[in-house]
């Protein structure tokens, strides 16, 4: 999913769902960083001081999205959770929607609801866990389950696709061919390209077993809504069976599926901007209100707040660690995000038989 649902989606559900406007904003902002926070390694402050901090992401077309190691630990745990399934390790590393490993990650989120990352943590988790419907049928780590060949949409041929694979992997080879982009593009899904992320396509394509796979976004989109307010209900009552509460209003949902239904720019940030306008129009029935805008980088954004850094990476003169640092909703994301991390890989993974890293 993009930014969209992961931020303008997630704040309208985390807002019917019964939290403040600035629990919200923050949960949406920590839902959305994930796929922002692109920065590795310790962060040095001038006086000697570390953070350590883990990337979440990376551009799904990196020459080094093809190292598995790294894959494992940045898509498999925050965008392409293994749902556990079958026998094999590519079997098992498939993901798939609303899987018991899924919820069981969304359940030690809740868990975790008073620590000081608690706020951050359910964001990150919503990531991860709405993707499981965006990303279902591929897998964060090399495996035929990510090939894909005959793509068609309803905007798209399969040669349009063929043609739109080859301008996006120009960088990795020179020499098109269906069968070598799809292995060259051995992760997620690369090769199926925006169209597990639009709410509203319609498409299908042929997968790694030689299967036929249909995909409808929306109602899978409307699911994944469902089932994050049922999980901010939860989270706002200290419960952990979050399946068993109220999800979304009659009203709301209806709303909201016409909402994406027609918001049909190619451009993420667009279809954001529409989402917030409807939002700050009343189009969502019992919600009218401004969603303040998303700074991923840069002035503005939680890292500068937190360290007086412009530059989308560390470059630049060292920043200074205050006792301020500490309670920044930056070092609070990162902190939650390793408890996530290693919680799903270390304890979740494992308990059910699968072990990535």
């Amino acid at each position: 999913m993009n930014i969209d649902f992961h931020y303008g989606v997630v704040y309208i559900v985390a807002r019917v769902g019964g939290m403040t406007a600035r629990e919200a904003l923050t949960v949406a902002h920590a839902c959305q960083y994930v796929d922002d926070a692109t920065t590795t390694g310790i962060l040095r402050f001038a006086g000697g001081e570390t953070f350590e901090r883990f990337a979440t992401a990376h551009r799904l077309f990196d020459y080094a999205n093809t190292e598995d190691d790294q894959n494992r630990l940045v898509w498999t745990p925050f965008h392409f959770l293994p749902a556990g399934e079958g026998e094999t390790l590519h079997e098992k590393a498939v993901c798939r929607p609303d899987s018991a490993i899924a919820r069981e990650v969304v359940r030690r989120a809740i868990r975790q609801r008073d620590a000081d990352t608690g706020l951050h943590r359910l964001g990150v988790t919503l990531h991860t866990y709405v993707d499981t419907w965006a990303h279902q049928g591929f897998a964060g780590i090399e495996s035929p389950a990510n090939r894909v060949s005959s793509l068609v949409a309803e905007d798209c041929t399969h040669e349009g696709w063929l043609a739109r694979l080859g301008r996006a992997t120009r960088h990795l080879i020179e020499h098109i061919e269906e069968d070598v982009l799809t292995i060259a593009l051995p992760v997620g899904h690369g090769a199926a390209l925006h169209y597990p992320d639009q709410p509203w396509a319609k498409w299908h394509y042929v997968d790694g077993r030689n299967i036929r796979v249909e995909r409808h976004n929306l109602p899978e989109f409307m699911q994944a809504a469902e089932m994050s307010c049922r999980a901010v209900r939860a989270h706002v009552a200290g419960r952990e069976d979050f399946d068993t509460q109220p999800g979304l209003p009659h009203d709301v949902k209806e709303a909201l599926t016409r909402l994406l239904d027609t918001n049909r720019h190619g451009d993420d940030n667009e279809r954001l901007l529409t989402i917030c306008a409807a939002v700050e129009a009343g189009a969502i029935p019992g919600l009218k209100e401004s969603i303040p805008n998303y700074v991923p980088k840069g002035p503005g954004s939680w890292k500068y707040k937190a360290t007086g850094l412009k530059s989308h990476d560390d470059t630049g003169e060292r920043p200074r660690w205050t006792a301020a640092f500490e309670k920044s909703d930056y070092r609070l994301f990162h902190d939650a995000v390793k408890q996530h991390r290693f919680v799903t890989t270390q304890e979740i993974l494992p308990d059910h038989g699968l072990r990535i890293a």
